[in-house]
């Protein structure tokens, strides 16, 4: 194991693969080849073995910090002399479009579901709260989609005020991938999960405070732990077309689908299409909003362009 960054300093303990691998110890295998194959999002690659190899000692490592976190919330409970009930332990991932988001969480979810001290885990993503299409193109906006500026911050915050609070239940909306769009009047119930785990694009987003000195909460501020993944800008893009180029063979042709007009698209005009959104979106995303907020992350994996991780860091107490 070594510590490292350019300059010799570094608030992380940095892993190759095998270093962070055997920090699974004893931990059993609880998923099935098949629960793996269902867990795996859209075009994104997931094996037997890099469960075992980094998300089994990633869950192993959680479990320790909610058990703590819960250890130390008996203790305050002690002290206040408070019957409160106890609040969920919050983890949030972020990361690149293409970058695999959606697999981690849902691996992380089913495997500390079945850890003995979070039987109740549950999951959101922040498109949630992606102001409704109406309003974006009313703004300006549809070229900033996933942008921060596109969420609805306000009701982001007050729904994790809401789960700190240990509110029940607190309410997340619904996002249509196949629409593209917030879908109007539907929501997700968050009871008083053990973990809930948040994923997002810009979830570890911070900004300047402001001249008048009044405090703004941040989406991070509500997390006890973070994971970012992290790939190559040229890696992300390849990732980003290959699962373009399949969309136009899936979910594209689909008449609802917001994108079927790109099912039409031969493979050279998908691919030059698919390289324009990247470059002119998610690129400049990934570099103004994403891509800073790595260094805030409790934990990085980063992956190979087989998308594979072959490095872990993880930041020191």
């Amino acid at each position: 194991m070594e510590q490292r960054t350019d300059d010799g300093l570094s608030p992380y303990y940095v892993f190759s693969r095998a270093e962070w691998a055997a920090r699974r110890e004893d931990t059993p295998m609880t998923l099935t080849l098949s629960e793996i194959s269902e867990l795996k999002a859209f075009n994104d690659q997931l094996s037997m073995r890099e469960v075992e190899e980094i998300y089994l000692p990633l869950s192993r490592l959680l479990a320790f910090y909610v058990a703590a976190a819960q250890k130390l919330f008996r203790a305050m409970q002690r002290f206040l002399r408070t019957e409160d009930a106890k609040v969920p332990y919050i983890i949030g991932i972020g990361g690149s479009v293409a970058v695999g988001k959606s697999t981690t969480a849902r691996v992380l979810q089913a495997l500390l579901a079945r850890w003995p001290n979070t039987p109740k885990v549950d999951l959101i993503t922040t498109d949630g709260f992606l102001l409704p299409n109406a309003v974006l193109q009313r703004e300006g906006l549809m070229e900033k989609k996933g942008f921060p500026e596109s969420y609805d911050l306000p009701a982001l915050l007050r729904f994790l005020s809401d789960v700190k609070a240990g509110r029940r239940p607190a309410r997340a909306p619904v996002y249509s991938h196949l629409v593209y769009d917030v879908v109007p009047g539907s929501t997700i119930e968050i009871d008083r999960p053990d973990i809930l785990i948040v994923e997002g694009l810009n979830v570890l987003q911070a900004g300047r405070p402001p001249k008048d000195g009044k405090a703004i909460p941040f989406v991070s501020d509500f997390f006890d732990f973070s994971v970012y993944l992290d790939a190559a800008e040229a890696v992300l893009e390849r990732w980003y077309v290959d699962r373009f180029l399949r969309l136009c063979e899936t979910a594209f042709r689909d008449p609802r689908s917001y994108f079927h007009r790109y099912s039409i698209l031969s493979e050279k005009e998908a691919v030059e299409t698919a390289t324009s959104i990247w470059q002119r979106i998610n690129l400049l995303n990934l570099r103004e909003n994403i891509l800073p907020t790595r260094q805030r992350a409790s934990l990085i994996l980063s992956k190979n362009e087989n998308h594979l991780v072959d490095e872990v860091a993880l930041r020191k107490l």
